[in-house]
Formats: C-alpha cells, sequence, structure tokens
C-alpha cells in the first residue's frame, strides 16, 4: 500500500523535490548544531573554562560512540529508499524490525563498554585534572543515555528513507527547546554542573525519542508499514548482511574522519594558544559549509537510491547536476564574502585585543575556500556512493578519505614540507576532495548501475 507520507522521486521536478526534502534536513543539522552549542553557552556562562572542558572532552568520547548509529541509520535509508524505488515496499516492515532491535543491541553493548573503559578514555584525551570529574560525569550520564540518541537515529532514517525530512525537524526541534530549558534550570539554577548539562542533553534526547515513536506508530498506515511484535525478535539474515555491509564502511567514514581531525588537532595545537584558539574558530567556519553538505547528501542519497532501484538513470544524473548548481553556488557565495572580509568574518568570534589570532586569519582564507568547494564536492558524490548501494566503494571511501590521505597529506604539508599549522590545515583541506576523485571514477565506469554488489542484490 502506498502510504501517504511516501514521497515518490522517480518522477517529478528535480530541482523542486531536492530543495523541498534537503531544507528541513538542513535545518534540523543547524538546530543539532545549536542544541550542542547550548551546552557550552550556559555552562561557560556558569562554571566558567573548567566546566566547558569538561563538556567539550565528555562529549567527544560521547560523539565517538554515536557514529555507529550515524553510519548504520544513513544505510538504513538508503535500503528503505531502494525498497521503495524497486516496488519492494512490503519489505520495509520487516528490514525496520531487524535494523531497530540490531541497533538497540549495538546501544546497550557500546554504553557497557564506554562505562568500563571510561576512564581510560578520559586519560587518551588528556583530559585536563581540573576538568577531570565534570568530564566523567558528563561522560557518563551520555554513555547511559546513549539507546536514546541510537533509537532516534533509527526512527529519522525510517522516515527519510520513506522521503519524509519534516517530522525528523520537527521531533530535533522538540529536543532543542527541552534541552534549553533544563540547561537554565539544572545548570544555571540547581548549580549541577557538567552533570546537570548532559542530564539536560539526555532527556531531551529520550522526550523526542519517545514522542517520535508513539508518532511513527500511531501513523504507521501513512508510512504503509505493518511492523509486527516478531519482526523485532527474529532478525532477517539476509536484510542484517545488507544492513552490516553497508553500514560498516559509513560507520568507518564518519568515525575516522572525526578521528583524523582529533590526531590534526593535537599537531596544530601544539604551536600555541593563538593557534589553537583559532582552530576552534576556523572548525565552525567549515562546519557551515559542512551543514550544506550534509544536507544535500542525505536528500541526495534517497533519491539516487530509489531512482537507481527503478532504473531511473538519467535522473540520478539530474540529482548530481543539482546537487551541484546548489552546492557550487552556496560554496561560491561564502568563497567572496570570506575572502572580502576575512577581518569581519573570523572577527565575530574574537575579542578586539585578540590581533594575533586574526592574524593566523587572513592566511587561512585559501584554505578556508578549499573547505567550502571541498564540502559541495564531497557532496554530489557521496550522495551517489551512499545511494547506490556499493558498499565495497563506500569502504573504499572510509578508508582513503577519513584516514590515509587526511592523516597523510597533513603531515606531509605540515612537518615534511615544514609548512607547520598551514600545512596540516591545507593537508585536512584538500583531503576532502577524496570523495569527489573516487566518486568521478565511479560514475564514468558505470558501476552505479549494476545491482552486483548493491543491497538489493541480497536475496
Amino acid at each position: 500500500m502506498q502510504g501517504k507520507y511516501i514521497r515518490d522521486f522517480t518522477k517529478g521536478n528535480i530541482s523542486k523535490q531536492l530543495v523541498t526534502f534537503a531544507w528541513p534536513i538542513f535545518l534540523a543539522n543547524l538546530l543539532q548544531v545549536v542544541y550542542n552549542l547550548v551546552d557550552m553557552v550556559v555552562v561557560g556562562r556558569t562554571l566558567g573554562k573548567v566546566g566547558v572542558s569538561a563538556v567539550s572532552v565528555g562529549g567527544d568520547i560521547t560523539h565517538l560512540l554515536t557514529f555507529i548509529a550515524m553510519g548504520f541509520a544513513n544505510a538504513g535509508q538508503v535500503i528503505i529508499a531502494q525498497y521503495i524505488g524497486s516496488g519492494q515496499k512490503e519489505r520495509i516492515s520487516k528490514f525496520i524490525g531487524t535494523m531497530s532491535s540490531f541497533l538497540i543491541v549495538c546501544a546497550l553493548s557500546l554504553s557497557l563498554i564506554g562505562l568500563v573503559f571510561q576512564t581510560t578514555l578520559l586519560k587518551l584525551m588528556n583530559t585536563p585534572p581540573e576538568a577531570f570529574g565534570g568530564a566523567s560525569a558528563y561522560s557518563f550520564v551520555c554513555m547511559a543515555g546513549l539507546i536514546f540518541i541510537y533509537g532516534y537515529n533509527v526512527v529519522s532514517a525510517v522516515l527519510r528513507g520513506m522521503g519524509d525530512s519534516k517530522h525528523p525537524l520537527i521531533f530535533i526541534g522538540i529536543a532543542s527547546v527541552i534541552n534549553l530549558i533544563l540547561d537554565i534550570i539544572l545548570v544555571a539554577y540547581l548549580r549541577l554542573g557538567a552533570m546537570g548539562a548532559a542530564i539536560a542533553t539526555v532527556s531531551s534526547q529520550g522526550i523526542s525519542f519517545i514522542i517520535s515513536l508513539i508518532f511513527l506508530s500511531k501513523n504507521s498506515s501513512g508510512y504503509g508499514l505493518d511492523v509486527k511484535v516478531n519482526d523485532f525478535l527474529k532478525w532477517n539474515k539476509d536484510m542484517l548482511s545488507a544492513l552490516l555491509k553497508l553500514g560498516i564502511p559509513m560507520a568507518i567514514k564518519s568515525a575516522s574522519v572525526m578521528v583524523s581531525k582529533l590526531f590534526v588537532n593535537s599537531f596544530i595545537n601544539s604551536y600555541g594558544v593563538a593557534v589553537s584558539a583559532f582552530s576552534g574558530i576556523a572548525s565552525k567556519i567549515a562546519s557551515v559549509a559542512n551543514l550544506v553538505s550534509m544536507a544535500m547528501n542525505t536528500a541526495g542519497s534517497t533519491m539516487v537510491g530509489q531512482n537507481i532501484a527503478a532504473k531511473q538513470y538519467q535522473r540520478v544524473t539530474g540529482i548530481m547536476k543539482n546537487i551541484a548548481y546548489i552546492t557550487l553556488t552556496i560554496s561560491t557565495v561564502l568563497s567572496v564574502v570570506i575572502w572580502l572580509f576575512p577581518e569581519a568574518v573570523f572577527g565575530m568570534f574574537t575579542s578586539g585585543n585578540d590581533a594575533d589570532v586574526l592574524a593566523i586569519a587572513k592566511n587561512y582564507v585559501p584554505v578556508a575556500v578549499l573547505l567550502f568547494f571541498g564540502a559541495s564536492a564531497r557532496a554530489i558524490m557521496n550522495a551517489l556512493i551512499n545511494g547506490s548501494g556499493h558498499y565495497r566503494i563506500n569502504f573504499t571511501t572510509a578508508i582513503l578519505d577519513g584516514i590515509v590521505l587526511r592523516i597523510g597529506l597533513a603531515l606531509v604539508f605540515g612537518l615534511l614540507l615544514n609548512m607547520e599549522y598551514y600545512g596540516f590545515w591545507l593537508g585536512d583541506a584538500l583531503a576532502g576532495f577524496t570523495p569527489f576523485l573516487i566518486g568521478v571514477v565511479f560514475y564514468v565506469s558505470g558501476r552505479w548501475k549494476n545491482p552486483e554488489g548493491g543491497v538489493l542484490s541480497e536475496k
């Protein structure tokens, strides 16, 4: 049965569909950034730099454990889209049961592992002694509530795989409001410190997840779903295999990029407080382009997945062209602004007496431009690579982009060519074009049209 919420991307105006589908995803990603900054702002104003350090370190550890959820959720979204495109909607309910149960087991297992090795992880992160207690409390609460993060990602994957990006935006909006209210109550008024910030975060995620679950349950017919209890208890081996083959490379890609950035930043921080401070500012600037890139990648993956499954290959090319038009236009505008007004842009994040930080900013502008266009290029080809379901290509991209080139180029420019911190930034920016180069070869080869190796080839 065709549910009223399911969107068919195999026909209709591509530009309109892409913008309509991607816009709520962009806003949801933006809200998540704001959502994470709320803890920092409230904690910083209440507890100072020690509290900020505790939340920052505790948050980094938690984020490492959430990348598995993100990887498998993105894979699940693509598989659902391919089932819709190939006219196999009756398989979606069984797949949802298998994916949900598997990720629940993953969440519980990682929570246990994280709690057992929490102290070791904090030491590996070189947590400052004065912030160690707060970081421990923050990460403890967040790891204990990991199941809510995984649950929300599952529901969002199901909805976006069906072509519904509006309701996930509503759910993350609810979480953001609740998080802000609880932060003010628990941190600013009750003075519960970093633990209060963690309780606010986990509680808001839990409430958002429960609301999204209730919504999906009450509107299951609108999505053409008929999920039974047995679907959760008895996993489909072929569906689980397809999820693992596509999800593992996606999880590795996300996690390895973050680990590589932490590795690169450890070198950058050694060049002094001004460079370290600017590095944080630079990451905020780059995150703007990444928000657009991630939204287009997520929306494009679903649209590409449907059309490849439906053998609408010309539309796949059209989707990629439209992603290119949108992302490259935005990157061009951002590049012009930062090239013409670097002091105004970077000055928003510094005080008036930070002349040494602004001096670094002027030399960073070409790197920022590379980051903007790298984000655009990734969105174009990641949509094809992810949407095609070719897990081997995904795995190759994960290793080369996330580890080999991102770390390798940074070390070559930074140490071997003696470009110091500028070289580390340059190497990281150039590595961002890796998915594009792999994607071009993949597209020209035509392998993306072949179901061999794709998730729909699993029987």
